[in-house]
């Protein structure tokens, strides 16, 4: 006779299953490292393991850059005309501004610069002249926007003599590229800052490596076209983390103004 009997419990016919919710993970797309998405998202969706730098919304860097509430969007009204009569351009950007919102962002049609782009950019430029304020410009860009033409392509020229009389009036100028950065933006106003910044691993270029190997027949350096390529050959200033970048431009912008690190609170 035993001394001690164990109590069984019933049992059911249902087993209890504690799951953790599908979204509640992420996955890195370089290492394949799986991880908690708020671990994530805290790090500005750099991947904790590697390192990788996730593409993000014109959104998401707003927030990384400015406190909340402090900043409103400016000529929010101006709209892409149809110069071309395009096949269902209107609708595209319409779909476009529903799914990623009006500002300059990847997704809103490969961050494609047409006409409204190029009219923000400079009228953000002659502001910052008028104002004698420091510009900082986040670009991510496939190109120009094929459905407006030439319209699209004259932007780089009207950008780039706007950024020409911020350079006359010595007003500081940070360009900071992100993935990617390609197409008319990088052979306008993207390069042509006081200093360049570039995220980790960015594409940045005109044209992608496909077609340049085409075009010359060679086979293209490892890592080419890439922050830490253009970084060695001189074409960018610095390659920053995104968890830096807000730190670094104002270090940039105090080193600019002829100001001291201790001065920045005044």
């Amino acid at each position: 006779m035993a001394w001690f009997k164990k109590e069984r419990k019933p049992r059911t016919s249902e087993r209890v299953k504690l799951e953790i919710p599908a979204d509640a993970w992420e996955k890195c797309d370089r290492c394949g490292h799986i991880d908690i998405r708020d671990r994530f998202l805290r790090a500005f969706n750099v991947c904790p393991n590697c390192g990788y730098h996730r593409r993000i919304t014109a959104q998401d860097y707003i927030d990384v850059f400015v406190d909340e509430g402090s900043w409103h969007e400016l000529d929010a009204h101006l709209r892409s005309t149809d110069p071309l009569g395009f096949e269902n351009y209107r609708e595209r950007v319409e779909l476009a501004m529903k799914k990623a919102g009006p500002l300059m962002d990847f997704n809103f049609m490969g961050g494609s610069m047409g006409s409204v782009v190029g009219e923000k950019i400079a009228r953000l430029t002659r502001r910052s002249v008028e104002k004698r304020v420091p510009l900082i410009i986040v670009s991510a860009s496939g190109g120009a926007r094929m459905q407006e033409g030439v319209l699209s392509l004259m932007q780089m020229a009207k950008t780039s003599v706007e950024i020409a009389r911020l350079r006359d009036a010595r007003i500081p100028f940070i360009s900071i590229l992100t993935n990617p950065t390609t197409g008319g933006v990088s052979a306008s106003y993207a390069m042509q800052a006081d200093v360049i910044v570039a995220e980790p691993g960015a594409v940045i270029g005109f044209a992608g490596p496909r077609v340049i190997k085409q075009t010359i027949g060679q086979d293209l350096p490892e890592g080419f076209q890439t922050s830490e390529f253009l970084l060695e050959h001189g074409m960018v200033d610095a390659v920053v983390p995104r968890s830096e970048l807000r730190d670094t431009a104002a270090q940039l912008l105090r080193h600019m103004a002829g100001r001291k690190p201790a001065e920045a609170a005044d």
